[in-house]
């Protein structure tokens, strides 16, 4: 990135340091703080995988299952981490069939838990080579704390639809289709911590946004919420910065996928420049709209 600083946003690293303390307390209110060594962030990420499991276990009496979360505020996380150029990332690889389904997110999620294994090695290798290609194009800070659990979920082939989300409810944490090439991988990662990232700067900068205005979008067509809006004019002008530098460094099918990718982006984006500066109008904290704002332009100019 030609902004080194760009995912360094003070309210966040605020945001992560109360909220995780918060989320202890409430598992263990007469236990001390115990962090885990992997810094303030993965803490967060991994309180809240902590947390949902504790309610969960809560709401159908297991009660082992909810005395582990409370003695665990940080989930094993160490069981199923790999070494990354990053520091040590939990990635997982569960089968899509028995995620679970449920009001608290519209996609399937996972949360880490007493049952928790590490992803086979060759899955593991293979988050570890895309974590050190985002590194090296300028992406580390974003995803060295927002993509702390990757979840990795159906392999395809290169060419095929590949699906990844988030859910706010655990935060940090990406899942993600796969092929068998880091570049790729590397891309779906910075797209969906990017989502993290900006779920937590509204979150800590106290910006709501309104909910009753809404944008075209040329990635859904058809019109979106505000919050949706530029949730896409963010993390898609992402993955074209981090593309445009990956393509000077494949060759083959991968840069044809990619560069395809990049054209596909370049004509979404561009329908998005009346209306974009209308919405960060309802971004109230100026140093979060001047970042988004940079990077949908800088975004353009590829």
């Amino acid at each position: 990135m030609d902004n080194p600083g760009l995912f360094n946003f003070p309210p966040i690293n605020r945001l992560h340091r109360d909220r995780t303390g918060k989320i202890h307390t409430i598992l263990s209110p007469d236990a001390q703080p115990r962090p885990s060594g992997l810094g303030p962030a993965a803490d967060y990420c991994l309180a809240h995988h902590a947390l949902e499991g504790a309610e969960a276990a809560a709401r159908s009496g297991e009660q082992a299952t909810f005395d582990w979360y409370t003695a665990n505020p940080h989930a094993d996380a160490a069981a199923s981490s790999a070494p990354t150029a990053l520091g040590p990332r939990v990635v997982v690889a569960p089968d899509l069939i028995t995620l679970p389904r449920s009001p608290i997110s519209e996609t399937p999620y996972y949360v880490l838990g007493p049952g928790s294994e590490p992803a086979p090695i060759a899955l593991r290798t293979l988050a570890a080579d895309a974590f050190a290609t985002a590194a090296e194009t300028g992406f580390g800070n974003l995803l060295a704390s927002h993509a702390v659990v990757a979840v990795l979920l159906r392999t395809k082939q290169l060419g095929e639809t590949l699906d990844s989300w988030t859910i706010t409810r655990l935060p940090g944490t990406v899942f993600l289709d796969h092929v068998a090439d880091p570049v790729v991988l590397a891309r779906d990662l910075i797209h969906e911590a990017g989502h993290n990232w900006l779920n937590d700067a509204l979150t800590a900068s106290g910006c709501k946004i309104d909910d009753q205005a809404a944008f075209p979008s040329p990635w859904k067509q058809s019109m979106r919420p505000a919050f949706g809006f530029l949730h896409a004019c963010w993390s898609f002008p992402l993955t074209m910065l981090y593309t445009a530098r990956a393509l000077e460094h494949t060759d083959g099918a991968v840069r044809r996928f990619l560069a395809a990718h990049l054209d596909q982006q370049r004509v979404q984006l561009a329908s998005t420049i009346a209306n974009h500066p209308r919405a960060l109008e309802l971004v109230s904290d100026e140093a979060l709209r001047e970042r988004l704002a940079a990077v949908h332009r800088q975004a353009l100019t590829l």
